[in-house]
This record gives structure tokens, sequence and C-alpha cells, in this order.
């Protein structure tokens, strides 16, 4: 059986790419959607081990010294971070793993493994970015000025990322994902 291929998707936060990621994975029963890792509490809603496994700051840091993390990074107030032993597996089986994660861990998955694609998404413009971001009435005006500026800081490591895929609507952004994984998996088939 020939080995999956891994795939980093990042973009700002509020850009969708926890919508488009769950619905590409829904239609292609070869995704492994790996789950990450987090300090932070659970929004309304989110269960732990679907959506992340949420740990206490103090577990976060027992898995960091045992180096559990394919990667792992601060993100404005929070740890976010990928478990290796999941990823390995899937890609072992034959299935591509996708990795919904931000830019620094990212660079971090592509340091360690060179043969991950990556994929950067972006809103159509960042007025649509905003507005995702009130829309979700989950965060204060100030954590949502926070995310917009870091999102401009992302949008500047662009050029590191191997395909950029505009989220103008979930179907047509999945379906740009599944065929750029499916041309980088080639032969491998």
């Amino acid at each position: 059986m020939n080995k999956g291929i891994l795939v980093v998707v990042s973009g700002p936060s509020g850009v969708g790419k926890g919508t488009v990621c769950k619905y590409l994975a829904e239609k292609d029963s070869n995704i492994f959607l790996s789950i990450s890792a987090t300090s932070r509490l659970p929004r309304e809603g989110e269960i732990d081990g679907v959506h992340y496994y949420f740990k206490t700051p103090d577990e976060f840091d027992r898995m960091i010294e045992n180096d559990e993390f394919l990667e792992y990074a601060k993100y404005v107030t929070s740890t976010y971070g990928t478990p290796s032993a999941p990823c390995d597996e899937n890609l072992n089986k034959g299935k591509n793993v996708v990795l919904e994660i931000e830019v620094q861990g990212g660079m971090k998955v592509k340091e360690k493994r060179k043969d991950t694609i990556m994929i950067f998404i972006i809103p159509p413009t960042l007025e649509d970015l905003e507005k995702r971001l009130r829309g979700r009435g989950t965060e204060s005006e100030e954590m949502i000025q926070k995310r917009l500026k870091r999102a401009q800081e992302e949008l500047l490591l662009i050029d590191k990322y191997d395909y950029i895929v505009t989220n103008d609507t979930v179907e047509n952004a999945a379906e740009c994902i599944k065929k750029i994984i499916e041309e980088n998996r080639g032969d491998k088939k």
C-alpha cells in the first residue's frame, strides 16, 4: 500500500478553513482530518476529541516535554499542537492527512517534513474576513481586532505556501484542495 501525503491548510482566523476541511473530509473517505490539541477553553458546542483535544496548560506542557507533537505554537493567548501519532498512523495506511493549522505551525511541519503540501486559504476580501469574524458572535471587539491584525501579518507569509485557494464558497474551495491533493499524489494513488 502506498503512503498518503501530508497537507497543511492555513489561513487567517475566520476565513473558513475549518469548514472547508470538514466538508472535504466528509466528501472524500481517503482524507484523515487531523485533530489538534489546544490549551484554550472550548467554545459553545465544541466537543473534546471531536473538534480539539482540550488540554490544560500543564497537560499541554507535558505533551511538549514528551515530544508528542508534529508541531505546536502559541496563537494569541492559547497554545495549539498536532499530535504526531494519529497522523503517521493514517499516512502509513495510505490516507491523505490534512492538518488545519496556523502559519507558525505550518512552517514547523514543512521544516520537519519537506514533502508536505502547503495550502493557504484566503478570503475574497479583508472586509469579508471581518464580517465572518463578527458573524461568529463569540469574541470581544478587542479579540476581533487582534485577529484582524494577525491576519494581515499572516498574509505576508503567503509566498511560503505552495498553493493559494480563495474561499468564495466552501464547495469551490474544497474542490480546489481535492484537485491539489490528487495532482500531488500522482502515481502514488
